[in-house]
Order: C-alpha cells, then structure tokens, then sequence
C-alpha cells in the first residue's frame, strides 16, 4: 500500500510519515464539540484510492487520517478525477433514484434504520455522487455500492466536521449538539471554500 501511495504523491515531500495500520479513531456522535481546527489549513482536501478502498484525510503533503470505505460495483463505478465539495446534508432523507435496480425500493426518512445514507451526505459531485454513511459495515473494503463513497457512520461524522471546518462553516457547539442528537431533522450545509476531493483508480 505504501508504494502505491508513494507513487500518487511523488512530490510530497513529507509523505514519509504515514502511518500504516487502518482507520484512526473518530470522535463519536455524543461529542459536543468538533475535533478540528477552526482555521482552515493550506491544502487540506480528500483523496480516495478506489482500488484500495481507502479515503485519505489529506493536509498538505501529510496523510493526517485514513479510513475504509465501500466504492462503487464494476457495474455502477465510482467516478475518476478531481471534485470539489461545497454542500452536504446531515441527516438525510433517502429517495430512491430512477434507476433499474432501484425500482423496488421505498424512500426512507431520516432516523429511519433502513435509511441507506446514514446521517450525512457529502456531496463530491452534483446530483448522483457523494459520500455517506452506512450500517452496512461488511461492504466497507468492497466494491459493494452504486457509484458513491461508503463509510462508518462515526467515520463520515468526523469527516464531515474536518470538511464544514476546513470549507469555511464552522459551526458553534449548540449547533453540533443538535444536529447530532436530532437524528430525524435534515440540516444542508453549503461551504463558501470547496474542499477539493481527488478520486484515484
């Protein structure tokens, strides 16, 4: 994996430090308050390695963060290239798209146990394309969904907080305790600073 990875950044100068060994510990949905910064760091964005099923938490040149994600099925691929982030959804109904496989399937209402997006979306690419949570942990290190990004519900959490803090909308302790503690109440976030996301074979 490192020498994957060594090969996608070989300019980084200070690459060297990552630290091997799966996900880092997220703060869990209780927590009052963001474990972020509130000013912006220079370069911060996401990548994602879609073959390693990994979503990297980027700062610079340094890997800060590293979490398991599900990716997109041969057939429902996830898109290549370069995004931005500048909305998201916290709490998120689930509407089934027009699509074939989804032609069976109900819409779920936030809070909903069977809500396939867990509680947020991060949008990468407008309309079809985002990042979210899941409960279906087993499909995370696959190529399981139809096209968006999958991670732990405390993972997509924390990432989430990095991207409104790092996207220009930081937001007050009163105001995360709501949103997460309001689990049937859909909040969108817009960011004025996109975040850049990068999505690699």
């Amino acid at each position: 994996m490192r020498s994957r990875l060594v090969g996608y950044f070989t300019m980084a100068a200070g690459f060297a430090g990552i630290v091997a060994g799966g996900a880092l510990a997220a703060p869990s949905a209780e927590a009052a308050e963001p474990a972020v910064h509130d000013a912006a760091a220079p370069g911060f964005r996401i990548v994602i390695d879609l073959s390693e099923r990994q979503l990297y938490v980027m700062h610079g040149d340094e890997v800060e963060q590293t979490y398991a994600v599900a990716v997109g099925k041969p057939q429902h691929p996830t898109p290549r290239g370069s995004f931005a982030v500048r909305r998201m959804v916290w709490n998120p109904r689930w509407v089934p798209p027009d699509a074939a496989w989804a032609r069976d399937k109900k819409a779920r209402e936030p809070g909903d146990p069977r809500n396939p997006m867990g509680r947020v979306k991060i949008f990468f690419r407008n309309p079809d394309y985002y990042i979210h949570g899941t409960r279906d942990t087993d499909s995370l290190g696959e190529a399981e969904s139809h096209g968006c990004i999958r991670m732990r519900n405390d993972d997509v959490i924390a990432l989430g907080r990095q991207v409104m803090a790092h996207g220009g909308a930081s937001r007050s302790p009163v105001w995360w305790r709501r949103v997460l503690n309001r689990v049937r109440s859909t909040t969108e976030v817009g960011l004025s600073d996109p975040v850049p996301v990068q999505i690699r074979a």
